[in-house]
């Protein structure tokens, strides 16, 4: 709120009507820009009213992203100046950030997401900014649209690692934790809540590893009231405010009907295929129980009392990588015809590889069929949320240990990722 953007070159407001949310703002445009005080009118906002609207539905938001029980969702919000987190005119942290996001967090308890602004999308191109993003899309990334889908993403998220965004401020009004990996003041009204919050933030130390951060982060969060309060002094309304305004402006009578605002829509189901190299440390730490931690990178921590295995998916970029695995896996349902019948695609994988001791074919939700060196087809059988390609990882490890598949029959197959376990039924496969 300034002259030189709300004022014409006659020194005349180039507006008839600015919304505002709050008359905090209101104060602020007085004293600023004087001329453009009769415009004001406080109508709330829309989108923060859609957000609200929408709450109900985080469970349902979080499971479109593959974000089931005991999983947490990252989500990185970037403004589009060049001290933003994905600026070119600060630290790089982003770019920095995104290989090491992905190597310092277990892909079966982190979820990342990132939420970039309209203005980058258009003034780089979407093929410049997927192919900036690239590896990390194919670490397991979700890439949020410029314009859909973003909301449903903020209310899905754990945390938030931001900016001086609107983004970032709408996920503190949100009572979600929130590290400032940018944080510029200049540009910034002091007298505007968002300086405030960006001066008493949180910041992300990008030296130091991100995975504790993040936790003590989630921890030690306490919500601050003031986001959510300088939001929106009018919550809820703005469809009604907004409509008397615009039909005034037309100088036509309302409709008789309510004013709504649309309800956001259910995303479409992406969980992320993760396609580059895992690096699967695994441990077996009960009768029929292994532990299994995946890393989508090189920075895997060491865990001396475990064992470490590569896990490929067959159509990784990475292709040589495939003559070494441990594991190959991919998706494709049993009767895909041009991959053939789940046993003998499985038998030309490992013919393929002398070295892979597991093929495992993903057929569904939950459910993969998996053959053995020793030519052993087995069926493995988990909750819909659960990824099967990480079960055939945990069934590797048992069967590497010197176990035999069928004392798992009755018992089944117990994988745990982090504090969290699944029951994976096995059995036998023709």
């Amino acid at each position: 709120m300034s002259p030189e953007w709300l004022l014409g070159a006659d020194g005349r407001p180039v507006a008839d009507a600015l919304v505002l949310s709050h008359p905090e703002q209101d104060e602020r445009l007085r004293t600023v820009c004087p001329e453009a005080a009769p415009t004001a009118v406080l109508a709330g906002d829309p989108c923060w009213d859609r957000i609200l609207a929408a709450r109900p539905y985080r469970d349902r938001y979080r499971r479109a992203l593959g974000v089931g029980h005991g999983r947490r969702l990252v989500l990185l919000s970037s403004t589009w100046n060049p001290e933003s987190l994905f600026g070119d005119g600060g630290d790089d942290v982003l770019p920095s950030l995104l290989p090491r996001l992905t190597s310092e967090f277990p892909a079966d308890e982190y979820r990342i997401a990132a939420v970039v602004h309209p203005n980058v999308w258009h003034g780089h191109g979407p093929g410049q900014l997927r192919a900036w993003l690239d590896r990390a899309r194919r670490s397991g990334l979700a890439l949020v649209g410029p314009l859909d889908g973003w909301r449903q993403a903020l209310l899905a998220a754990d945390a938030v690692i931001g900016d001086h965004g609107a983004v970032t401020y709408y996920a503190a009004a949100l009572g979600t934790p929130v590290l400032l990996g940018a944080a510029p003041r200049a540009g910034l009204d002091p007298e505007a809540p968002v300086h405030a919050f960006v001066r008493a933030g949180p910041r992300l130390a990008p030296a130091r590893p991100l995975r504790p951060q993040v936790e003590a982060l989630l921890a030690g969060h306490r919500p601050a009231a003031d986001p959510a309060r300088f939001v929106s002094s009018v919550p809820g309304e703005s469809a009604i405010r907004l409509r008397r305004l615009l039909y005034g402006l037309m100088e036509l009578p309302e409709p008789d009907t309510a004013a709504r605002l649309e309800p956001l829509p259910l995303p479409p189901y992406e969980p992320g295929a993760v396609t580059v190299p895992l690096t699967v440390l695994t441990r077996l730490v009960g009768p029929g129980e292994v532990a299994l931690a995946r890393y989508a990178g090189p920075g895997a921590p060491a865990d001396p009392a475990g064992e470490a295995h590569l896990a490929v998916h067959e159509e990784t970029r990475e292709a040589d990588r495939l003559a070494l695995a441990d594991v190959v896996f991919r998706d494709g349902a049993a009767d895909d015809p041009r991959l053939g019948p789940p046993g003998h695609w499985a038998a030309e994988v490992l013919d393929r590889y002398p070295h892979c001791a597991l093929a495992a074919r993903v057929t569904g939700p939950g459910t993969c069929l998996v053959r053995t060196r020793g030519g052993t087809m087995l069926r493995l059988t988990a909750a819909p949320e659960t990824d099967p390609a990480a079960h055939a990882s945990a069934l590797h490890a048992w069967l590497a240990a010197g176990r035999a598949a069928d004392e798992l029959f009755e018992r089944g197959l117990t994988v745990r990722t982090g504090q969290v376990a699944h029951l994976v039924t096995v059995s036998p496969a023709g």
